[in-house]
């Protein structure tokens, strides 16, 4: 298994030292030999997490630029961003150079969006549910279409008509499509159809199993070996907080036996860069051998 580790909170540092921040941030996941580099992509803070929304929040595909920019060698990508937030051709375009900026090292993390304030705050439509999947299953075909260099003719969906899917310069690698979410009847459908990874949120061993066990039935439904999908999930890692690696590797080890590749851990409230340097960094090696 690898770790990867997702940046979500700003509020730790004053404004003006952010970007001081997140450049160490990014070095050091560089520097530890970490797999994966995510930010969240939303206007407002989550109040579901247990934080004010007027908590900052940094624009992720710039912020993602940025640290394309400080960085060598980790995967970065948000988790995730939500189908409502940017046109899905815009999105591939937005991809497209990250990848070629950070030198293939994109990940394009889309879902089907949920925080219903921020989009009143913005402005920014939230249909119904059922919408925003119909508009989840249309993106993921734009992105597939738009770093197909094959195909730069016309997209029509029932809700996105694109004239052309050109898309130049076209990425170093074709990015990585994670689709966010472990709904059985919707979600993970769409990732057996569309996704290249899957990241699943919270989730128990047993509960794990089962998603697992859903995805490989879709995966059967579409004619897909559910190998070809990378599965990451989120964790708190609040061993490593005091040292204890071997309980971490531990914790995780049911993990790797279910064939998860990733397991992501929230940057704590401290300063991410020592937290990766002195605390993440020693489970590097020991994890990687589940």
């Amino acid at each position: 298994m690898k770790i990867g580790v997702h940046h979500y909170r700003y509020d730790a540092v004053p404004t003006a030292q952010l970007r001081t921040e997140l450049r160490d941030t990014g070095r050091a996941a560089d520097d530890a030999g970490l797999a994966w580099l995510s930010v969240m992509d939303h206007y407002f803070q989550m109040e579901r997490a247990g934080f004010p929304a007027s908590d900052p929040m940094l624009e992720a595909y710039t912020t993602l630029g940025y640290l394309a920019g400080v960085t060598e060698n980790v995967q970065l990508g948000t988790l995730v961003t939500g189908v409502t937030y940017r046109y899905p051709g815009l999105l591939a375009k937005i991809g497209a150079t990250l990848d070629v900026l950070s030198g293939g090292r994109a990940t394009m993390g889309i879902g089907a969006a949920w925080y219903d304030r921020e989009h009143a705050a913005f402005g920014v439509p939230f249909p119904s549910l059922k919408e925003r999947f119909e508009l989840l299953e249309e993106a993921l075909q734009i992105l597939h279409q738009m770093y197909d260099p094959a195909q730069t003719g016309p997209y029509e969906g029932a809700h996105f008509q694109l004239a052309e899917t050109v898309c130049e310069p076209m990425p170093l690698s074709k990015p990585e499509i994670m689709v966010g979410g472990s709904g059985e009847r919707k979600t993970l459908r769409l990732v057996a159809q569309y996704a290249d990874a899957c990241n699943l949120f919270g989730a128990s061993v047993d509960e794990t199993r089962h998603k697992l066990d859903v995805l490989r039935g879709h995966c059967d439904d579409v004619g897909r070996d559910p190998a070809e999908i990378r599965v990451t999930i989120l964790a708190g890692g609040d061993q490593l907080l005091v040292g204890d690696v071997d309980g971490f590797v531990e914790e995780m080890r049911p993990y790797g036996g279910l064939g998860v590749d990733t397991v992501i851990l929230r940057v704590p409230e401290t300063d991410p860069a020592p937290w990766i340097r002195d605390q993440v960094a020693p489970a590097v090696a020991p994890l990687s051998d589940l």
